[in-house]
């Protein structure tokens, strides 16, 4: 049997809609898998009532398909479903990772991201890889049709998961169908800059790079007190707020000495309206660990 930890992660981080991704140092779901005769699931932690362990309607189940492993498979939640913190990506990267080791499949890590992310099309219902490459490789990464670039890069950050859900379909139902020239030249500056941010280890320019007036102002939309608890965090000292992924995880880049303060405001603005929340103080992270 081998025992799989894979992060949680963030994507988009504002200006890199389906492009950008960061993997958290926490939280992580843990997965071990057995070689056996065929696939099977057996679900546990946070949230697990609400996944099924029909391999055919479970993520890892996709992936075991596509590597032809069959597999025990047993998932450990350390990320919530439904919170924007890839939590379909992290159990697919695990075992993706996992069953590749385990019948010495022979890929590499940007080769299991693609693998990962048909796992992921089984909850949202398209393969995206911003989750699952960051989750797999860790760092910072870009993924595009050929393929993903990976900056290791040190910033802090804050993650604020209110108990409130979004579903990822709900979230790319409401993503503007078009965008104006104006605002894909901001955010084509925003990208840039969060790029740069990322290379120097500079959360000033994250920050700045998380800016973006397309999508995150359609999706705010389905999460109770946002702008308060953006406003909140930046009088705090974050350097940047968005949302993560398709949410209702809040994203803060802040510097180091300031975690808890920029948490503290983003908890008691979501308390102000009615919603209790939770605070990952984190930062960017390694990939999917075999132990």
């Amino acid at each position: 049997m081998l025992t799989v930890r894979a992060p949680a992660t963030s994507a988009n981080l504002g200006s890199g809609f389906d492009v950008f991704g960061v993997a958290l140092d926490r939280p992580a779901d843990v997965v071990r898998v057995e070689k056996a005769d065929e696939i099977s699931i057996e679900v546990t932690g946070v949230g697990s009532q609400y996944i099924p362990e029909d391999p055919d309607k479970n993520t890892v189940g996709a992936v075991a398909e596509a590597l032809d492993a069959p597999a025990r498979i047993e998932i450990d939640k350390g990320v919530r479903p439904a919170s924007g913190l890839g939590s379909s990506a992290a159990s697919a990267a695990a075992a993706a990772v996992g069953l590749n080791e385990l019948y010495d499949r022979g890929h590499s890590r940007e080769e299991l991201v693609p693998i990962a992310a048909k796992g992921e099309a089984v909850v949202s219902g398209d393969a995206h890889d911003d989750n699952v490459a960051p989750s797999i490789m860790g760092g910072f990464t870009i993924a595009t049709d050929d393929g993903v670039t990976k900056v290791d890069a040190d910033i802090p950050l804050v993650a604020c998961l209110p108990d409130i859900v979004v579903s990822t379909r709900d979230a790319r139902r409401v993503v503007p169908e078009t965008a104006r020239v104006e605002q894909l030249v901001e955010t084509v500056g925003w990208a840039a800059t969060l790029t740069t941010g990322m290379h120097r280890d500079d959360p000033h320019l994250v920050g700045e790079g998380m800016n973006d007036t397309v999508v995150t102002p359609a999706r705010a939309e389905l999460i109770d007190g946002y702008s308060r608890v953006r406003d909140a965090a930046l009088d705090a000292g974050a350097t940047g707020v968005t949302i993560s992924g398709a949410g209702p995880t809040v994203i803060a880049a802040c510097e180091d000495g300031d975690r808890r303060a920029v948490g503290t405001a983003m908890i008691d603005q979501f308390n102000a309206v009615g919603v209790e929340a939770r605070v990952y103080q984190t930062e960017i992270g390694r990939g999917a660990t075999l132990f």
